[in-house]
């Protein structure tokens, strides 16, 4: 099977959450393939699944954080999301891994620092209290220089806001202020949605 044909195999997949469980095993193995293309396809579907069956991508967990490492943007970044996804599944898989993520919001590549947001929000959906102590470092990412960093910042803050009000009050007049004049129509919806969640508005 050619790289186009397992990409699109991959795909039918991705689309049949009846034949994830008994997959687990094949996807991770895709994690060695020849193709980053394949490798970042594996990592995604990991990801997806370990939000479904956390138990059943727990041995796939060290090799997924491995990718974190990789001099491949994508494959940090697929890395990044697949932790996230699988530690909102079951955040005690993905701890020993989760203080090494940080490093991300200053990753070189915006898509990767989007990543590690989007991963975050994941992780904080059922685990909130671990992100006291770490806004700072979200807060810096609401004036990133790229518009798709800032226009993700905000939900963090929302997806915790609507949690721990209490760690997101210190930032309300960051928010406010994006709110009003960041240049981008996202980023100000989403500060402003931000701020209603925390009910401090």
């Amino acid at each position: 099977m050619n790289e186009n044909e397992l990409y699109k195999e991959l795909g039918v997949l991705t689309k049949d959450k009846s034949r994830w469980e008994e997959n687990i095993p094949y996807v991770e193995s895709l994690l060695d393939h020849t193709s980053e293309k394949i490798r970042a396809k594996a990592l995604w579907l990991l990801g997806e699944m370990g939000l479904e069956y956390p138990q059943g991508v727990k041995n796939a967990v060290p090799a997924i954080a491995s990718f974190c490492d990789s001099t491949s943007p994508l494959l940090r970044e697929r890395a990044v999301n697949a932790l996230g996804r699988i530690g909102r599944g079951d955040y005690r898989l993905i701890e020993p891994y989760w203080p090494n993520m940080f490093r991300f919001a200053n990753d070189a590549e915006p898509k990767v620092r989007l990543s590690f947001i989007w991963a975050s929000e994941n992780i904080a959906t059922n685990t909130p209290d671990i992100y006291e102590g770490h806004m700072e470092i979200f807060a810096k990412l609401l004036s990133d220089e790229v518009d798709q960093v800032r226009m993700e910042a905000p939900e963090i803050f929302r997806v915790l806001g609507k949690r721990r009000p209490q760690f997101v009050r210190p930032y309300i007049e960051t928010l406010r202020k994006n709110s009003e004049t960041d240049p981008n129509r996202v980023v100000r919806i989403h500060s402003a949605g931000a701020i209603k969640a925390t009910g401090l508005a």
